[in-house]
């Protein structure tokens, strides 16, 4: 392992170190809650540091979790999971579908230089800014090459056979990710390992001592345990002034994008406010509210069948603050409509939340006409309802996707899936989703979405419960 995965790995260590402690004081002080739910917000009095204070929380959110993750997670060296089961916590909704290779950028120095190899594979690569905020790189796409990620002051020359790559922020995401499967089905698992460990990110000095340094570093998937949405809700109910506190000093770090002016005028308002407050249980009270609205605006932001979708993943226009957080609460780092669509269920189609006591669990049936386009792969992936991390069973089987070897469609070309603790008698098991013993919640993945994905009208069919024997 290089000197700088090493360093990481320590970076990790402290971070799980303290956000353990953080949960470990939450869960005493929240233990018996329930979770939130749309319209829990309690009624107080709208005084001018609790209203500026909820608007600082909607609108800053997103950089507490990415801060913090960046405190901790490689910088300008792409890494990996060697896989992805339930212990994977560094994000959110996490897929199993492609094989992930990502790093913090700081260009503030000087230029990073990625070099991309040629492969056969289909893999993506997705450009953010903290928030979340997708931005094109101009990267080619399924392109190789040499190239120089230069930040926004950088005006010195580059080495020959080097493409320049002209960033708008010094400080961003970046991620790879590189399908298991092709859109036939064909298993490329083994190209796609090979595609991932083959990319080569370290900086301009480091590249001009060795042209081959840097490759992507693949770890234990233990190093990506450290639950950061879970650190950040139990933080929110425990502490909420010491959230408030990371949150601020989040917001003035120098990898967050700079302000524009309403955002500055929002933050110098609440920096006087919180300096001269002397109640701080108003402070709490008003973090705990916008965190409540955060959820509310997530699971509330419901469709005709229950299905949650956002049209407008990665690219918010002002005033969509609020959508904004709830996306990084639920789907850090998504894609934006380009490159995926996401589709969130919570409850079946009655309304009922998804609950797996029953064992004879639920069923979605996809009519052919219904079935969602896509030129990469759909895939439908089951989570644990607070956490939204994936859902420990025996099996060990994670998703069920277009690609899934076996997967049996109907007699009428639509598709069965079912979603249930055991594999249900007469099942195949390519059509089966394992599910927990009470609530979980399935996202459907549309990748190179197409037809009526692509122009977000796509409504995909209510679940089902299924009728015990």
């Amino acid at each position: 392992m290089t000197s700088v995965l090493r360093a990481g790995e320590r970076r990790f260590r402290k971070a799980a170190c303290i956000l353990a402690a953080v949960i470990a004081v939450g869960a005493a002080a929240t233990a018996g809650a329930g979770p939130s739910t749309p319209g829990s917000a309690i009624s107080r009095s709208q005084t001018k540091a609790f209203k500026v204070t909820v608007s600082y929380v909607a609108e800053f959110y997103p950089l507490w979790l990415s801060y913090f993750q960046s405190l901790y997670a490689s910088k300008n060296h792409l890494i990996g999971p060697d896989r992805v089961t339930q212990l994977y916590q560094i994000v959110v909704a996490i897929n199993v579908d492609t094989l992930y290779a990502s790093t913090f950028l700081d260009l503030t120095d000087e230029p990073v230089v990625l070099t991309v190899p040629s492969t056969g594979v289909r893999y993506s690569i997705l450009t953010l800014d903290p928030y979340g905020d997708v931005f094109d790189s101009g990267l080619p796409a399924q392109t190789p090459g040499v190239f120089a990620l230069t930040g926004p002051q950088f005006t010195g020359d580059l080495p020959d056979g080097v493409t320049r790559i002209s960033m708008p922020l010094n400080h961003a995401i970046i991620i790879f990710r590189a399908d298991k499967y092709s859109s036939a089905g064909e298993n490329q698992k083994k190209d796609a390992e090979i595609f991932r460990k083959s990319l080569l990110t370290q900086t301009l000095s480091n590249w001009k001592q060795n042209q081959s340094g840097g490759a992507t570093g693949i770890l234990p998937q233990a190093f990506f345990a450290v639950p950061f949405k879970t650190a950040a809700d139990t933080l929110v109910a425990a502490d909420p002034v010491t959230f408030l506190t990371q949150l601020q000093a989040a917001v003035h770090a120098a990898n967050t994008p700079p302000l524009s002016s309403k955002q500055q005028e929002l933050s110098d308002k609440f920096d006087k406010l919180f300096a001269e407050g002397k109640n701080t249980y108003e402070f709490g009270q008003a973090v705990q509210a916008a965190h409540t609205l955060i959820l509310d605006r997530y699971l509330a932001h419901t469709g005709k069948t229950n299905w949650i979708h956002f049209t407008n993943i990665g690219e918010w226009t002002p005033h969509q603050d609020l959508d904004r957080s709830a996306i990084a609460e639920f789907i850090q780092y998504g894609n934006n409509i380009d490159a995926a669509a996401y589709y969130h269920a919570f409850s079946d189609g009655t309304g009922a939340a998804l609950d797996g006591t029953d064992p004879a669990g639920y069923v979605l049936k996809i009519p052919k006409k219904e079935i969602p386009q896509a030129e990469r792969f759909w895939s439908f992936t089951a989570y644990t309802p607070e956490s939204i991390e994936l859902v420990k069973n025996r099996a060990q089987k994670y998703e069920i996707a277009s690609y899934t070897p076996g997967l049996t469609y109907d007699s009428d070309g639509g598709v069965t899936l079912y979603l249930a603790r055991e594999q249900p008698a007469g099942v195949p098991a390519a059509n089966w989703l394992p599910v927990p013993k009470g609530h979980f919640n399935i996202m459907l993945r549309v990748y190179g979405p197409e037809g009526s994905v692509a122009d977000n009208s796509y409504v995909p069919p209510a679940i089902a419960k299924q009728t015990s024997n």
